[in-house]
């Protein structure tokens, strides 16, 4: 227990992740609370789905430990929810009655896990911190995703025609043609989408269009 503790302490920031329990059996959520928070968790506890819509939008590093059958909405139907209301943390489902069916449809929806009650402890702890650097891993790709929407805002209509020209392969002379106007403007416009944009390269600003997924087509012949 202890090398867990110093473990999750030393995985964490300094407010640490909360894992959000959601479960309708009153005995299993203080007990699961407890554990978690013993090994450097925070935890908060909810005794049913609608319970946990209503704390929504919840941001911030951590997952949610989620009952499958439960009174009212199921954990499988509150999974299918959560991105709607803002709740855009990895799920590990942990029921006492699952089967296969269950199972696979909950991975194919996105759990990270799909356990089973009752759960030894170091198969726990093993999913939540995959779940939780998912939310990571997933958080830095929304950053980084607004990030290049947000530099993309800044081109005027006459940069965003020039980055489409550039991003289909045309050289200069060919996007001046295209365009109509001088050879000198379209460096000009070019160099204030390379700076906007923040790249240093063509290739920076494929990878940037691929990433909040924009195309532009090929040029013909």
């Amino acid at each position: 227990m202890q090398e867990q503790l110093a473990k999750h302490n030393h995985s964490t920031d300094l407010a640490g992740p909360t894992i959000f329990v959601v479960d309708d059996d009153a005995s299993v959520l203080r007990s699961m609370t407890r554990l978690l928070r013993s090994v450097g968790w925070n935890a908060e506890a909810f005794a049913s789905a609608d319970a946990l819509l209503e704390r929504a939008p919840i941001t911030g590093q951590g997952c949610v430990l989620l009952d499958v059958q439960m009174p009212g909405m199921s954990g499988l139907e509150l999974h299918a929810r959560m991105s709607a209301v803002g709740i855009l943390l990895p799920v590990v489902f942990l029921t006492g009655k699952g089967d296969i069916p269950m199972s696979v449809h909950a991975m194919k929806h996105g759990a990270v896990d799909f356990l089973v009650k009752p759960v030894d402890e170091e198969v726990l702890f093993q999913a939540l911190d995959q779940a939780i650097r998912r939310q990571a891993a997933e958080a830095a790709t929304r950053q980084n995703s607004d990030s290049i929407k947000a530099r993309l805002a800044r081109l005027s209509v006459r940069e965003r025609e020039v980055l489409e020209q550039v991003l289909q392969g045309r050289l200069n002379k060919q996007i001046a043609f295209e365009l109509g106007v001088a050879e000198k403007t379209v460096k000009a416009h070019r160099g204030r989408v390379m700076e906007k944009m923040e790249a240093r390269t063509v290739a920076d600003l494929v990878h940037m269009c691929d990433t909040v997924g924009i195309e532009f087509p090929l040029p013909a012949g």
